[in-house]
């Protein structure tokens, strides 16, 4: 993993953080970073080791945004980019069996935005943002952030936030809902790594399949996720995790968590 150039990577206590590296241009996304995402990514989805995992930034923000000075980056169209270089990186974290973490730190701007929504799970810096730069450029959202926006915030104040390139603050984003906690700058590493650390203690099934069952239910009706539920409950109740947790329960010691 030591061949990154535009990323860094590591992994410990069962969390891989995986953090962009490019700070001179502010963390903007160009096909080098792009491609390295994509193959971290699946390296660690293949990693029994890798329990949760956290996307991070060095330097003063976390993204900047598409790098712009590369223009379309060998494809003919911007759609092609999108959906053979973006589409992937966000949907390999949208269905990975393990939960993500985005630690926000200063602008998260434009797809790097949409990079930071994908995750499951967010934290924030106190003077961190979200800034829609898309209109303002003549771009439309893309990364998936219009679902992001109007899931958040409803239509009008999405559109309307659309419209105007807004900055949305962190106590903002904790409002709507994009982000689970906002910390002091000074906090954010040691905050994210033992909010992480944390959760890789916990059950690695029941994350697996409470993400499934969770980031499917805006497009399922109450039936079909009551259904679900009780098809994978089958899995997770019948699992040495389980048998392990209930016995532990008992006899009021803390369960330990193998992932099977």
């Amino acid at each position: 993993m030591s061949n990154f150039e535009k990323i860094n990577y590591t992994l410990e206590n069962h969390v891989a953080t995986i953090s962009l590296n490019s700070p001179k241009t502010m963390n903007a996304m160009s096909k080098q970073m792009r491609l390295e995402l994509k193959q971290v990514i699946d390296t660690i989805e293949a990693d029994k080791d890798a329990r949760i995992v956290v996307i991070r930034a060095e330097g003063r923000g976390f993204s900047s945004g598409t790098d712009l000075t590369e223009g379309l980056a060998g494809f003919d169209t911007i759609e092609e980019q999108i959906l053979q270089e973006y589409k992937p990186v966000l949907m390999g974290i949208a269905q990975s069996k393990k939960p993500y973490i985005a630690s926000i730190n200063g602008a998260c701007a434009g797809i790097g935005a949409g990079l930071a929504l994908a995750c499951d799970l967010a934290i924030m810096s106190d003077d961190s943002f979200i800034y829609l730069a898309f209109a303002g450029l003549s771009f439309v959202p893309d990364g998936g952030m219009a679902h992001h926006l109007v899931s958040a915030m409803g239509y009008k104040k999405a559109y309307q936030a659309f419209l105007e390139t807004a900055r949305i603050k962190a106590d903002e984003c904790l409002q709507y809902g994009f982000v689970n906690k906002v910390v002091e700058t000074s906090q954010l590493d040691q905050a994210t790594k033992a909010w992480a650390e944390a959760l890789a203690e916990g059950a690695p099934l029941a994350q697996r399949f409470g993400k499934e069952i969770m980031r499917g239910v805006h497009t399922s009706t109450v039936e079909e996720t009551l259904d679900l539920e009780a098809k994978i409950q089958i899995t997770c109740s019948t699992s040495k995790d389980s048998a392990s947790a209930v016995n532990a329960f008992f006899k009021k010691e803390k369960p330990v968590f193998i992932g099977e």
